[in-house]
């Protein structure tokens, strides 16, 4: 039980404090005049003014409330080094003994794991959470059992209680880390990059090593061998080998002493992009779709455009003077012997022969392909003529020959069951959206005896669409010159935009439309590994871990021709996949784990958080600190222990109160000193 003097008065404490004053006032006067009766009276008034304060006796039965002790252990990766885990186990039963044995205390156990993706350890984020569920007055004292090293120490947070950290490791730990910056995510293939590489030792690192050996391995290749200084930053360039993805791993081997090698290595992954991919646009006659190429990579900004458009052919005259048709000549041989090699792709869009350009500039380009570079045919009526570019030197590269005839007729383009699998036109009805159904084309040059992949086909199953791979060059075909139809909204259009544009990066052998393809894609620890063929099946994927250990997965088909399996990866690293005869790498998780760039125990992180609150940070390696009580805003730590603040909560289970001078009473007392002061006056 516990008593309290309440006031509840009638009139408003201002009123009530003039009143005093005027009192006092009156009081003082009559003293000092030594009028008789002067204390009855001020007693009298006394009692008024004690009535209207109107005082009461409030009586509260309450019930103590536990202290509460907040413990955090971390218990992410950089814990798990050296032997963390023990000192951690040693600190926590001798913790769990003392809460025992301390009156009016609860213990609440906090487990902190590794942050989601690479947030590393998020102790004040986790102690946050821990807080808002607990009443903050009851808090006594916050304990932390980690390594120091927090990511999250200057979020901020007001703590109600000292906080204190028991550090663990040791002042004898040494680590040597490798660091990789500036590594972009897109690179220009052909143009060197700069990496900037250091190899560093933190901690009580032995001081007889002055440099370090660096591995550097490209795509899982043999690793090529330097020597770098240490604690020096060296910049490395770097050339990109190929598009797509390059996975690059930097290692330094582990040195005995070291507390890990997790921080020895470190894995970039880089895309190779172009700098600008070079188009060489050869146009025939004009014709309504003769602007759709021209758009279509006019439209992207990393295409360069050469167009070459026949106008006026040698044999038109119509007495035009020659100096008046052309500012200057076409630089046909420049462009078709001297620097052929430097375009990517070269389109011929209804051409035919006339002359302009002669066989050996179109056995020049014939080379050209078979020697890594692209052609792609955009046939109209003019392919299956006697000027057919087919009847030159260039058909030795074309996969199928025209017939000679042009089939005038309306007809809806088809995938094959191989262009289902083909990464051109695989999923390419799922561009139309809510309206699969694509318009008619109206022409179609009829083909014989294809090469290679027929992916559309036309009227009565005609090949339309053909690619080939010749040599080491790309060739395509497509039948019809009525691909603009889709643009314009012909019975509702189609695709058009997309199947060029796929077909125009497959014949510049972008890496994402190869046909036989294995690849990876990892979110977190898990890799969702696919693998595109053009017949049969997926065999057993075989992963092999960054510790050597390998795994076999079964493929599932998810489409037609792509087979798709999940694998979880133990830890972070280099993957290797293995399917058929096709093989990839990828790097799993970050480059530099967050966990592990910084591995030596230190109390300078989280200090600011500690200094404000006196809080202590003792090394658990020179013994668990004794638990001592303190007052809040005193010194809360010191040689050999830790203070916790007691709180003294409790919870009011019942109120009762009883007026001490009823107003009755007050009015009572006052008439009867008025009364005693008026006959001590009478007797005067």
């Amino acid at each position: 039980m516990t008593r309290s003097l309440l006031f509840d008065p009638l009139l408003p404490w201002p009123v009530l404090w003039a009143l005093a004053a005027l009192v006092l006032v009156t009081v003082a006067l009559a003293a000092w005049r030594g009028l008789p009766g002067w204390g009855l009276r001020a007693l009298a008034a006394l009692c008024v003014l004690a009535a209207l304060t109107g005082p009461l006796a409030q009586n509260e039965n309450r019930t103590p409330l536990n202290d509460i002790v907040l413990v955090a252990v971390d218990d992410t990766a950089s814990q798990h080094l050296s032997d963390r885990q023990a000192q951690v186990a040693q600190a926590r039963a001798v913790l769990e003994q003392q809460l025992e044995a301390r009156p009016n205390t609860e213990t609440r156990w906090l487990t902190l794991m590794d942050g989601t993706g690479d947030s590393g350890t998020a102790l004040m984020e986790a102690i946050s959470h821990a807080l808002a569920d607990e009443p903050q007055g009851r808090i006594a004292g916050i304990i932390a059992l980690s390594d120091g090293q927090v990511h999250d120490a200057g979020h901020a947070l007001t703590l109600p209680a000292p906080m204190h950290l028991l550090m663990t490791g040791r002042d004898t730990d040494w680590d040597r880390r490798l660091i990789v910056r500036n590594a972009p995510a897109f690179a220009i293939i052909g143009e060197p990059i700069t990496l900037t590489l250091r190899i560093e030792d933190q901690g009580a690192a032995p001081g007889d090593q002055g440099s370090a050996p660096l591995e550097i391995s490209v795509d899982g290749a043999a690793p090529q061998r330097y020597t770098l200084p240490l604690g020096v930053d060296f910049d490395l360039p770097l050339t990109l080998p190929h598009g797509g993805r390059n996975v690059i791993r930097f290692s330094t081997p582990l040195v005995a002493g070291e507390l890990t090698d997790r921080n020895n290595a470190a894995l970039v992954q880089i895309n190779g992009v172009r700098d600008r991919l070079r188009v060489l646009l050869v146009s025939g006659e004009p014709h309504p779709g003769g602007r759709t190429w021209r758009n279509l990579l006019k439209s992207d900004s990393s295409v360069d455009l050469v167009h070459f458009t026949i106008l006026r052919p040698p044999e038109k005259q119509d007495g035009v003077p020659v100096d008046e048709l052309s500012l200057i000549a076409f630089p046909t041989r420049e462009l078709f012997l001297e620097k052929i090699e430097d375009f990517d792709l070269i389109i011929f869009d209804r051409y035919k022969r006339r002359g302009i350009l002669p066989a050996i500039y179109l056995d020049n380009v014939a080379n050209y392909v078979e020697q890594g570079g692209a052609v792609l045919v955009a046939a109209g009526p003019d392919f299956a003529s006697a000027d057919s570019i087919y009847r030159s030197p260039l058909s030795r590269v074309l996969p199928a020959a025209p017939t000679a005839r042009v089939l005038e007729q309306a007809y809806r383009p088809e995938i094959t069951q191989l262009g289902d699998r083909h990464p051109v036109t695989a999923d390419l009805e799922q561009e139309q959206g809510d309206n699969p159904a694509w318009g008619s084309w109206l022409r179609q040059i009829e083909l014989d005896a294809p090469q290679g992949h027929v992916l559309m086909e036309g009227v009565n199953q005609r090949p339309l669409l053909v690619l080939d791979r010749v040599a080491a060059g790309r060739v395509a075909l497509l039948g019809s010159d009525h691909a603009w139809l889709w643009s314009r909204g012909y019975q509702g259009g189609g695709p058009q935009l997309e199947l060029l544009r796929r077909l125009a990066h497959w014949m510049m052998k972008e890496p994402e439309l190869e046909e036989e393809m294995l690849w990876a894609d990892a979110t977190g620890q898990s890799l969702q590994i696919f693998r595109r063929r053009m017949s049969g099946d997926a065999g057993t994927l075989t992963v092999t871990a960054p510790d050597g250990s390998a795994a076999e997965l079964t493929m599932q088909e998810r489409a037609p021709g792509l087979w798709e399996a999940t694998y979880i990866g133990a830890e972070p690293g280099l993957y290797r996949l293995q399917e058929g005869d096709l093989s990839a790498v990828v790097g799993l998780g970050p480059a530099a784990p967050r966990e592990f760039q910084q591995t030596i125990a230190t109390a300078q992180v989280l200090a600011p958080v500690l200094k404000p609150l006196r809080g202590g940070s003792p090394r658990i390696t020179e013994g668990v600190p004794r638990l001592r009580d303190v007052k809040a805003g005193r010194p809360a730590a010191g040689r050999n222990w830790i203070g916790l603040t007691p709180r003294g909560a409790y919870e009011t289970r019942s109120v009762s109160q009883i007026p001490l001078l009823p107003a009755w009473l007050g009015l009572l007392l006052a008439t009867g000193f008025i009364l005693m002061g008026w006959l001590r006056e009478g007797r005067r």
